[in-house]
């Protein structure tokens, strides 16, 4: 089991950095207009994973905000970066520019098969298969899109093919501050070697405590904080003292 991380997030749309709520990219909030200087700020404060989303390229299927991840990665942090990343020559692209892990979430659940190849070219440390869930389905498109396949499917599938990072996103809980679905997290890898990091609904110091005490004895390898540093319900200092 690798050590636990926490990973500070930061979503992108538009070149600066902001919060959607449950995945609603009609209630944005915008959050800081230098993701850069934000990415900055969590490496000083001890961070050694970043989490980077560009939410215009989830919602659009292309690389937008790449130049400004790519930036942050210079920066003295590894950086996991999502959305839009669809192809071959998009995990190049960032590989190849400093970032150290890409995740993969709509083509994943879209063509499996495909993904599992990225697994075995780029490696398993370098790809996230990231799973976003609706009511147990995973959804894609920026979760503008819900599938007709079971999220547990999805993981079991990508396990077997020897992915060894996983994100699992419950989106009722994401930007609401209402507490992780951990249980569905424990559930999600069954018995594999996989390790899933945790990710929505983190709103308190106790919900840091609780999911690091989860990883005791589950797959559970770390979690990713956004909103609750953002309104400054704790500090990302807290949070890794915990």
């Amino acid at each position: 089991m690798s050590e636990f991380q926490i990973y500070p997030a930061i979503d992108l749309r538009g070149g600066k950095c902001v919060r959607l709520f449950q995945g609603d990219y009609g209630q944005e909030t915008v959050y800081a207009d230098s993701p850069v200087e934000m990415a900055k700020s969590f490496v000083e404060a001890g961070a050694k994973w970043i989490h980077m989303v560009d939410l215009d390229g989830a919602k659009d299927g292309s690389r937008i905000n790449d130049q400004v991840v790519i930036e942050a990665a210079k920066l003295n942090a590894n950086i996991q970066v999502g959305g839009g990343i669809r192809s071959r020559e998009d995990i190049n692209h960032y590989l190849s520019n400093g970032v150290s892990r890409v995740i993969i979430g709509s083509l994943a659940v879209r063509e499996p098969e495909l993904v599992a190849s990225f697994i075995e070219e780029f490696g398993a440390e370098r790809i996230v298969i990231g799973i976003d869930a609706k009511d147990g389905m995973a959804a894609t498109e920026g979760w503008i899109e819900t599938s007709h396949k079971p999220a547990s499917e999805v993981a079991a599938y990508f396990a077997s093919k020897g992915a060894k990072h996983f994100i699992y996103t419950d989106i009722s809980t994401d930007g609401t501050l209402a507490g992780p679905n951990i249980e569905a997290n424990r559930k999600l890898v069954g018995d594999s070697s996989s390790e899933v990091i945790v990710s929505g609904g983190i709103g308190t110091l106790d919900d840091v405590r609780k999911v690091k005490q989860a990883a005791g004895d589950s797959p559970i390898a770390g979690l990713i904080i956004g909103k609750a540093l953002y309104e400054n319900r704790f500090t990302l200092e807290e949070a890794l003292s915990c």
